[in-house]
C-alpha cells in the first residue's frame, strides 16, 4: 500500500527528479502540437543538438557541483574547432590537430582554474574575461572569416558522421562522458572530494581534501570537453566560423541547472545534466516543428530555467526534510 509513496520519496531526493518530470511534460505536449515531433528523423535531430551541448553540460555540471563554473567554454569549444580546422586545411593529420584543439583546451581550463583560486576573484569575473579574450583571440586569427575543409577522414567519421538516416556519431560521445563522468562522481573517492568541495569547502579542507585541486582539474575537464564539443561540431560542418560556441555557455549552464544543479555547489547529477540537456535540445526542434517563430526558444528556455531553479531549491529543502 506504501510502495507508490516510499518511490516518490525516494525520488524526490534525486538531483534529477524535478527535470525527468519536466521532461515528460514537454515531450508530451510536443508530441500533442508539433505533427512530426514522433518520427525518426526528428528525434535524431534533437539527439544531434543535445549531444553537442550535452557534453558542455556535462563539463559545466561537474565543475558546478565543485562550486565553481565557467562562463568560457562557448569560446573554448570555438577555438579548439578553429585549431582542428586550421591544422586540417593546413595538410595536417587529423589526430595531430584533435589532439592540439583538445591540449589548447586544457590549457585554458588550467589558466582558469589557477586564476581562481590563486586569486580568490569570482569565477564568474575570471570566466567571463576568459570568455571575452578567446573571442578576441578567434576574430583576430581568422579575420572575422570562416575557415572550411573540404576533405574527409575516418576520425571525423568516428567524431560526428552519420550512421543511421539522421542519427550521429556524437550521440555515442555524449553518452560515453555521461558514463565516465557519472562514474566518477559516484563510485570514486575523487566524486566525494567533488560533492565536498562544493557542498563544504571548509569541512572539506579540515578533512584534508585538497579543494583548490580539485577546482582546477574540474576547471580542466569542464574545458576539454567543450573543446571536445568544438570538434565535434567541426566534424559535422567542416567549417568553424568565429562565431561559433556563442551564447553556448548560457545554455549550458540553463541545462545544468535545469538538470538538478544548484548554483551554490555539492548538488546535481550527470543523468540530470544528460535530461536538461536532452530538454533543451527538445525545445529548440520542437517549437520550430510546432509552428512556433524560432524567436520563442530564448523565452522558453529563459521560463523553463526559472521554474526549474524555484522547483530544484524547493526538492532540494523537501528531500532534507
Amino acid at each position: 500500500m506504501h510502495f507508490p509513496s516510499s518511490l516518490v520519496l525516494r525520488a524526490r531526493k534525486r538531483p534529477e527528479f524535478g527535470v525527468f518530470v519536466g521532461f515528460l511534460i514537454v515531450f508530451t505536449g510536443f508530441t500533442f502540437a508539433a505533427e512530426r515531433f514522433l518520427t525518426f528523423d526528428s528525434i535524431a535531430g534533437i539527439i544531434t543538438v543535445a549531444a553537442e551541448l550535452g557534453i558542455v553540460t556535462a563539463g559545466i555540471t561537474f565543475l558546478m557541483i565543485a562550486g565553481e563554473f565557467d562562463l568560457s567554454v562557448g569560446s573554448v569549444l570555438g577555438v579548439s574547432g578553429m585549431i582542428f580546422a586550421i591544422t586540417a586545411a593546413a595538410g595536417l593529420p587529423h589526430i595531430v590537430g584533435l589532439l592540439l584543439a583538445l591540449v589548447a583546451a586544457a590549457f585554458i581550463g588550467l589558466v582558469n582554474g589557477l586564476l581562481v583560486v590563486r586569486t580568490g576573484v569570482p569565477s564568474f569575473i575570471i570566466t567571463l574575461g576568459s570568455m571575452m579574450l578567446w573571442r578576441g583571440v578567434i576574430l583576430a586569427v581568422t579575420g572575422g572569416f570562416p575557415v572550411r575543409y573540404w576533405g574527409d577522414s575516418g576520425l571525423l567519421f568516428a567524431l560526428n558522421g552519420r550512421f543511421a538516416e539522421q542519427l550521429r556519431m556524437s550521440a555515442f560521445w555524449f553518452l560515453g562522458v555521461v558514463v565516465i563522468l557519472a562514474f566518477i562522481l559516484t563510485r570514486t573517492r575523487y566524486g566525494n572530494w567533488v560533492f565536498a568541495t562544493g557542498g563544504g569547502p571548509q569541512a572539506a579542507r579540515t578533512l584534508g581534501i585538497r579543494i583548490d585541486r580539485v577546482k582546477i582539474i574540474n576547471f580542466m575537464v569542464s574545458a576539454v570537453l567543450a573543446g571536445l564539443a568544438g570538434c565535434i561540431q567541426f566534424a559535422r560542418f567542416h567549417s568553424v566560423d568565429p562565431t561559433r560556441g556563442q551564447g553556448l555557455e548560457l545554455e549550458a549552464i540553463a541545462a545544468a541547472v535545469i538538470g538538478g544543479a544548484l548554483m551554490t555547489g555539492g548538488y546535481g547529477s550527470m543523468i540530470g545534466a544528460m535530461l536538461g540537456a536532452l530538454l533543451v535540445g527538445m525545445v529548440r526542434s520542437g517549437l520550430v516543428m510546432a509552428g512556433a517563430p524560432s524567436y520563442w526558444y530564448q523565452a522558453f528556455i529563459g521560463i523553463v530555467l526559472i521554474v526549474a531553479s524555484v522547483v530544484n531549491i524547493k526538492l532540494r529543502r523537501w528531500a532534507l526534510g
